[in-house]
C-alpha cells in the first residue's frame, strides 16, 4: 500500500529505509510509487539519508534504483518487533558471559530498551537470564522467544508453572498424565541450551527442565517463596548437577594419565580436564567422569599409549576394559 503524499518528511525516510534494509536493489519509480512521492523526491530523501551515515549506492540500469551497502560507520537502525526483543535476549546474554564486553552489553541494552514501546519494554525487563556457557553447538534446539519471556516472567512474578514436558524422543513424559509443575527460579543457557531451574514442591527437591521440551499450561499455579540453590550459585549448581553431584561441582570418579601426544593435540579434546605438558611428545591430563569405567573409555579416545598416576580405581577400569575388548574380538 502506497504511503500518503502527506506523510511528514521524517515518517517518509524511516519508510524508505526500512524497504531498503528488506531488499537489496530498489528502482527509482517502485520506491517512488511505494511512497506515493515523485522520484525526484525518492532522490532527494536518497540524499538525506547519505547524510545521516548510509551508504546508498546508485545502481546503473534501464530504471536507475539504489541498494544500501555496508559503510564506515554505525549509522541508525531500524528493528521490527522481533528483531528488537532477539536483541534484547542476546544483550542479556552477553551481559553475564564475563567474556568481557558485559559493560557494552549493558549499555547497548540500555539504548535498545529507551526507544522501545512501553509494552515491548515489559517484556524485555522479564527477562532474567543466567548464562553459564553461552557458546553453542551446531543443531542446537531452537526455543521460542515468547517461552522463554513467559518463563522469565513467571520466575519475577514468583508464580508456579504447569507444563508438559516431552523426552528426548519426541514424546510426552509420563503420557496423558497430570502436568509437570515447579517453582521458577532461575532461567540459564549453557552451551547454547535453555535450562529451567526449579523446586518441586511435590518430590522436595530441586529439578532441572530443558526449555525446549516444555509446553506451558494456563493459567500459572499459585504464588511461592523464593529459595536459595544449594551452595548459592546457579552456574555452580548447574554444572554439578551434569555432574551427577546435588552440591559439589566436581565428577565424582576423577584421575591422571600421560598420553604419548603432544599438548597440542590433546587440549581441544581435553573438556573440562587439565592438560599439562610432560614432554614434547607427552601430555598429563587430569580429568573426570561419572564412573570409573565411564573415565577409561573418555580417555581410550586419544590414540595413544596411556600411563595411569591414579587412582587404582582407573587403573582397575582399564583392565576390566581390556578384558571386554578382548571378549568382543574373539579372544578368549
Amino acid at each position: 500500500m502506497p504511503i500518503s503524499s502527506s506523510t511528514t518528511t521524517s515518517a517518509r525516510l524511516l519508510a524508505l529505509l526500512s524497504m531498503l534494509q528488506v531488499r537489496r536493489d530498489w528502482s527509482g519509480p517502485l520506491l517512488a510509487q511505494r511512497l506515493g512521492v515523485s522520484e525526484r523526491t525518492v532522490r532527494r530523501d536518497v540524499d538525506r539519508l547519505r547524510e545521516l551515515g548510509y551508504l546508498i549506492r546508485a545502481v546503473k540500469g534501464p530504471d536507475g534504483g539504489y541498494r544500501l551497502d555496508a559503510g564506515s560507520q554505525v549509522p541508525p537502525l531500524l528493528f521490527d518487533e522481533e528483531q528488537a526483543i532477539a536483541i534484547a535476549v542476546a544483550l542479556r546474554i552477553a551481559a553475564a558471559t564475563g567474556a568481557g564486553i558485559e559493560e557494552a552489553a549493558v549499555r547497548a541494552l540500555g539504548t535498545v530498551r529507551q526507544v522501545l514501546p512501553s509494552r515491548l519494554r515489559h517484556r524485555v525487563d522479564t527477562l532474567d537470564i543466567t548464562a553459564a556457557e553461552s557458546t553453542g553447538r551446531g543443531g542446537d534446539p531452537q526455543v521460542d522467544v515468547d517461552l522463554l519471556l513467559a518463563v522469565s516472567d513467571a520466575i519475577r512474578a514468583r508464580e508456579e508453572l504447569r507444563f508438559d514436558y516431552r523426552s528426548p524422543g519426541g514424546g510426552e513424559v509420563g503420557g496423558p498424565q497430570e502436568p509437570r509443575r515447579t517453582q521458577p527460579h532461575h532461567l540459564v543457557v549453557r552451551a547454547g541450551r535453555w535450562y529451567l531451574v526449579g523446586w518441586s514442591a511435590e518430590r522436595e527437591d530441586w529439578r532441572v527442565h530443558r526449555v525446549d521440551r516444555m509446553t506451558l499450561r494456563v493459567p500459572n499455579g499459585p504464588r511461592f517463596t523464593a529459595r536459595r540453590v544449594p551452595g548459592g550459585d546457579v552456574v555452580t549448581f548447574l554444572s554439578a548437577r551434569f555432574k551427577g553431584s546435588d552440591s559439589v561441582d566436581a565428577w565424582p570418579c576423577q584421575g591422571e594419565v600421560i598420553l604419548g601426544l603432544p599438548l597440542a593435540e590433546v587440549a581441544p579434546f581435553a573438556g573440562d580436564g587439565v592438560a599439562e605438558e610432560v614432554g614434547p611428545t607427552r601430555t598429563r591430563l587430569k580429568t573426570g567422569s561419572w564412573s570409573w569405567p565411564a573415565l577409561a573409555v573418555r580417555l581410550a579416545r586419544f590414540d595413544t599409549e596411556i600411563e595411569v598416576v591414579g587412582p587404582p580405581p582407573l587403573r582397575n577400569a582399564f583392565t576390566e576394559l581390556g578384558r571386554r575388548a578382548a571378549r568382543a574380538g574373539g579372544t578368549p
